[in-house]
Order: structure tokens, then C-alpha cells, then sequence
């Protein structure tokens, strides 16, 4: 199965454009010291709530929601309540946060869009999109069993820290992907975290690391994926070490069409040290050993 994320925005974005969720004003946005954005996945997108303009103090999603009405900071911490949804992938509305991004049980968060991998929803050529979204992070972003974690094009400030959750061993769409076209997933790309990332723990569909460049250490450890081209972690520039250990899975290498064979190596450059499952290359053929070269 070829990875979620190269179909993900081209599947939902025509949805969400049809429903008028780009057309809500900035006006119907909530209070602008700490709030709670409140939004609803019935008669998605029409009822989905809005984040927009500058927030002083904290802010939690509840039920679904979006920063499209514009560009929208935030002073404070922003959470996501178990459950509930952030959409914030729009190049017309990028979203900045100046602490933390905290994702509870069963939430799911949508965080910045790139052209070469994850269309913003509002690029207007969806089969070859143009438009990047980037998003800013002061802090850290902690998740904590999310059902998923979608991050691109963002700058994080502090660390990334992701353990459990997923949704469990399938790749059947559920919670808020049911409603967007793809199986629940995991993806982090073309994006600087200037601390550690630890993704421990999550047992889902597909879960990928790509293109980031970590000031600290990676840790991936005790990942279970349903989709045999998950775990990719492909063409990072770790200044740390690099741990893999328990996964279901790890390659450093893309697929080149649905199947999961023949494959394009894809290295990672590692400052430290290679440790575990992320010590020598991917195997490049079915049944394969790992190697020759690092991973």
C-alpha cells in the first residue's frame, strides 16, 4: 500500500472546499484570551469551528476544528482534548503557537502542508500543487495515544514526543480519517525540531519520519504498523543518535509504485550514533539482507 500521506490532501480537500469551511470568518472565531474552539463532525465541514486571528493565553479544540480564517498565534499552549481534531493546513492561514502543541487520547492533529508532499487544502491545483503552509512551534508538541499526528513544513522550537495510540493494528479509516478518505497514520516531514523526537509505543496503519532535520536524538522504539512499507524513516538529518529497537518494521528506502518492491534507497544522515534496527540499510530486495552501507 503506498503511504497515506502522497493521496491524503488531494482525497479531502475537494470536500472541504465545497462545504464553504474556507469561507468562514474570521468574525465567527472564539474570544481571544484563553478559549475553547468548539466544533462539530457532524455535517463536516459546515459545523466545524474556527481558530483565527491572536490568542494571549492558552487554547483547546474541542470536537473539530480549523485555523482557516487567516493567520492565527497563539500566546500560549494549544490542546488538543481527547477526541477531537486541529485542522491547520491551509497556505492562506498559517498557524503559529508560542509553547506547546499537546494532543490527547484519541485526538488527531493536522499541522502545516507542503507542495512536494502534503497539499495545503487551499491550493487551488490539487494535482500539482504550488503552495507551502508553514507552521511554528515555540515549544515542544506531546502527544500522548493520538489517534493520529500529521505535521509538515513546521518548525519546532523544543521536542517532539509521541507514545501509544494509533488506533490499534489496521489500516480500516476511523474517528476524523473516516470522514477525510485515508487510514489513520502518522507522519512527520520537511520540518526542523530542534530537540529530540521520540516515537514510542503506537500500534496504527503507517507511521513515517522524512526529511527533518533533529538537533538532538531520534528515538523510535516499539512501533507496530498494519502497512508493511511502514516505518520509513528516510533522508533525516539527525545531529544525534539514531535508535530503533522493537519496531514492526523500519526502512530507509521509498517505495516506487504500489507494491512494496523495487525500492529507492533513501539514506539518513546521522551526527551520533546508529543503534538497534536503524544500524545498516533497509533490504533492498524481497527477502533480502539488511545493507550493504548505513542505514
Amino acid at each position: 500500500m503506498r503511504r497515506p500521506g502522497r493521496v491524503f490532501s488531494r482525497l479531502c480537500v475537494g470536500g472541504l472546499l465545497a462545504a464553504g469551511l474556507l469561507a468562514i470568518t474570521a468574525g465567527q472565531a472564539a474570544a481571544k484570551d484563553n478559549a475553547t474552539c468548539t466544533g462539530s463532525a457532524d455535517n463536516f465541514p459546515a459545523e466545524a469551528g474556527v481558530l483565527s486571528g491572536t490568542y494571549s493565553g492558552n487554547v483547546q479544540v474541542s470536537g473539530v476544528c480549523g485555523a482557516v480564517a487567516g493567520p492565527t498565534t497563539i500566546n500560549g499552549n494549544l490542546t488538543v482534548l481527547p477526541g477531537s481534531t486541529l485542522i491547520a493546513a491551509f497556505a492562506s492561514s498559517p498557524l503559529t503557537v508560542k509553547r506547546n502543541i499537546i494532543v490527547q487520547s484519541g485526538g488527531t492533529l493536522i499541522l502545516g502542508c507542503f507542495a512536494s508532499s502534503f497539499g495545503c487544502f487551499d491550493d487551488p491545483n490539487q494535482d500539482n500543487p504550488t503552495l507551502n503552509g508553514p507552521a511554528v512551534v515555540g515549544g515542544n508538541i506531546i502527544s500522548s495515544d493520538p489517534l493520529g499526528v500529521i505535521v509538515h513544513d513546521a518548525t519546532i522550537g523544543g521536542n517532539v514526543v509521541q507514545s501509544g495510540g494509533g488506533g490499534g493494528f489496521t489500516c480500516d479509516p476511523q474517528g476524523i480519517f473516516a470522514l477525510l478518505g485515508p487510514p489513520a497514520y502518522t507522519t512527520y516531514e520537511d520540518s526542523t525540531v530542534a530537540g529530540n523526537v521520540g516515537l514510542t509505543g503506537m500500534t496504527g496503519c503507517w507511521l513515517g519520519l522524512a526529511r527533518v532535520q533533529v538537533g538532538g536524538n531520534v528515538r523510535v522504539i516499539d512501533d507496530q504498523m498494519a502497512d508493511p512499507d511502514a516505518i520509513e524513516i528516510v533522508l533525516n538529518q539527525i545531529q544525534g543518535n539514531l535508535n530503533c529497537q522493537d519496531n514492526s518494521m523500519v526502512w530507509d528506502s521509498g517505495d516506487l509504485s504500489e507494491d512494496l518492491y523495487p525500492r529507492a534507497p533513501q539514506p539518513n544522515t546521522v551526527g551520533g550514533n546508529r543503534i538497534g534496527q536503524c544500524v545498516l540499510a533497509s533490504p533492498a530486495t524481497e527477502g533480502g539482507p539488511p545493507g550493504p552501507g548505513p542505514f
